[in-house]
């Protein structure tokens, strides 16, 4: 069994998760000598009690990669793991990063440039049209949304990025084969084909009360920030609040009427310390985001505001007008990371575009 193949089978098993992997294969030595090492080296792993080791060795034998990927495929999904180039960078900065994630649709180097946005399912009007608008701004500045596609907030927020034409990333609480909640699947449809939606619970994994906050890592981990829009204090919102902090992520509170339930959770993070949201400047502006003044102007003016560093990826993007994203890349000699907050910047300042297939062009100025 490859490094790979060894990620989504344990990812597939029960009562084995992340960080016991972790411990595992740095007392064996590799991800995959977990499945070659007999149960006295499993007991011996300092922090794996008996009951996981177990479990383990009950469900080993009886893995079957090939299978779930068949099985994922057919309902149009893909399988990554942390080895895999398209597993989100950010997520391997989180003590917990998922062993393997199941994707439809695509995730892209510029949704590291993520911004969540979460909230309660029960919800005013006001909170569903201030998160579809926050939304909104927001992948119409280059940043991508991501939310758990629950009702309420989740889904006003994936709505308001399918309206602004940006990408947005959805995160299920079950697996893909599971959906919920069931009238959001034509939702999700959308969203895949404008960006991703993807889940870490294997093939036929249903939601219950214990994978939400487990799911909400993820959310919180794929982003830079978290804004909340209306929420309890007890609640998964929170619960992601805190997470985001755990793990070094801005969080940001929008307020709301003191009467309402909703402002109850923002009002307490803004008094702790959140960002205020009075409007998306504030976001933008916190994750250093905002286009400078003499940036919005027309034609030439634009390109003598370029850095040195975006100039010249410019000039590269410039001998055919559009190119691919890896051929951006190597011509260019910089690292994935360095593109893509290059691009960024550039798609702020309105001078690039982001085209399917992972293409970048010129926009005419």
């Amino acid at each position: 069994m490859d490094l790979r193949q060894a990620y989504i089978a344990l990812n597939m098993m029960q009562g084995v998760g992340p960080v016991t992997v972790r411990t595992l294969a740095t007392h064996l030595g590799s991800v995959p000598a977990i499945f070659e090492a007999d149960k006295h080296a499993l007991m011996s792993v300092p922090g794996v009690s008996r009951d996981i080791v177990s479990k383990l060795l009950d469900q080993r034998a009886r893995l079957d990669v090939e299978k779930e990927e068949q099985a994922a495929a057919a309902v149009g999904a893909h399988l990554i793991t942390p080895v895999d180039a398209e597993y989100p960078k950010r997520l391997l900065q989180i003590y917990d990063p998922p062993l393997a994630l199941y994707v439809q649709g695509a995730l892209q180097l510029r949704d590291e440039h993520g911004v969540a946005i979460v909230g309660s399912r029960r919800t005013s009007h006001y909170g569903l049209e201030t998160a579809e608008k926050l939304a909104t701004q927001l992948v119409q500045s280059g940043i991508t949304v991501i939310s758990g596609l629950a009702r309420g907030i989740d889904t006003a927020a994936h709505k308001g990025a399918l309206k602004g034409k940006g990408r947005t990333v959805a995160v299920l609480g079950g697996a893909l084969d599971c959906m919920f909640p069931p009238e959001n699947a034509e939702l999700a449809a959308q969203i895949a084909r404008q960006g991703a939606v993807l889940s870490e619970y294997p093939m036929g994994r249903q939601p219950d009360k214990t994978t939400f906050p487990v799911r909400n890592r993820i959310v919180s981990g794929l982003s830079k920030g978290v804004t909340v829009v209306e929420a309890d204090v007890a609640s998964g919102a929170m619960i992601t609040a805190h997470q985001a902090l755990d793990q070094g992520r801005t969080v940001f509170a929008v307020p709301g009427r003191i009467d309402s339930f909703g402002a109850r959770g923002p009002h307490k993070l803004i008094k702790n310390g959140a960002k205020l949201v009075e409007s998306v400047e504030d976001i933008l502006e916190e994750l250093g985001c905002l286009i400078p003044t003499s940036a919005k102007v027309e034609g030439a003016s634009i390109l003598a505001t370029l850095t040195e560093a975006e100039a010249g990826l410019v000039t590269v993007i410039a001998e055919d007008g559009e190119v691919e994203l890896d051929a951006l890349i190597r011509r260019s000699g910089r690292k994935p990371s360095e593109i893509s907050a290059l691009l960024l910047g550039l798609e702020l300042k309105r001078v690039v575009k982001m085209l399917p297939g992972q293409r970048v062009a010129l926009r005419k100025q």
